[in-house]
């Protein structure tokens, strides 16, 4: 069985539905090997092919992540997570379960802004975010875009199960980027529970807001 640690998983994973040349590049194979490896990977069933159509030319059928190919980045403690939320939920009611995600948000906040500053440039506070999300299970990345805001990508989400049973983790964790990479405006752009391959956030300085 295939891990996630799979160079082509994670590759797949991290830059999503990819073609078998992208693949060998990436790998630095031969096309050859590279289609042999997408080959077991889809035996296992961790794949399934795709049609991408880019510019003109032909459509190119590339290979993304089943259900059981997500699978091999896990999601921590899901089924207990998920249990835990009900139980809080069923004893104490949806307004205690709203409490302890604030409270979440706040040790996480703290935490975060003891190894970061506001004195610091922005860009310098995205690096330390996104290594601390990684830290985390994350697998977070940013980059500058072309317009001068940023991008924070999150290729993973570890919590994926709790966010689903509880859409105020998704909501506690927009509000911790807002105050970490403040006065910048941040927006959500990509929500894995909406369907999107990953979570990823458009961040604006002032001076280009």
């Amino acid at each position: 069985m295939a891990r996630a640690t799979d160079a082509s998983l994670l590759l797949i994973k991290t830059a999503g539905p990819s073609h078998a040349g992208r693949i060998a590049e990436h790998l630095g194979v031969s096309r050859q090997a590279a289609r042999l490896r997408l080959e077991r990977l889809y035996a296992e069933g961790l794949i399934e092919p795709v049609i991408a159509r880019a510019g003109v030319g032909r459509p190119r059928r590339c290979w993304s992540l089943t259900a059981r190919g997500e699978a091999q980045f896990p999601d921590a403690h899901a089924q207990v997570t998920v249990e835990l939320i009900d139980a809080v939920r069923e004893e104490f009611g949806a307004e205690a379960m709203d409490r302890l995600i604030s409270r979440r948000e706040l040790a996480t906040a703290d935490r975060y802004q003891a190894r970061n500053s506001r004195k610091e440039p922005l860009e310098a506070r995205l690096e330390r975010l996104a290594a601390l999300r990684r830290a985390e299970g994350y697998m977070a990345e940013w980059r500058r875009e072309g317009d001068g805001s940023y991008l924070l990508v999150e290729n993973h989400c570890p919590i994926c199960a709790a966010a689903t049973a509880c859409q105020g983790f998704c909501r506690s964790e927009l509000t911790l980027f807002q105050t970490l990479l403040a006065p910048a405006a941040v927006a959500r752009t990509d929500h894995i529970l909406k369907g999107a391959r990953r979570c990823a956030y458009r961040i604006t300085p002032m001076e280009t807001a």
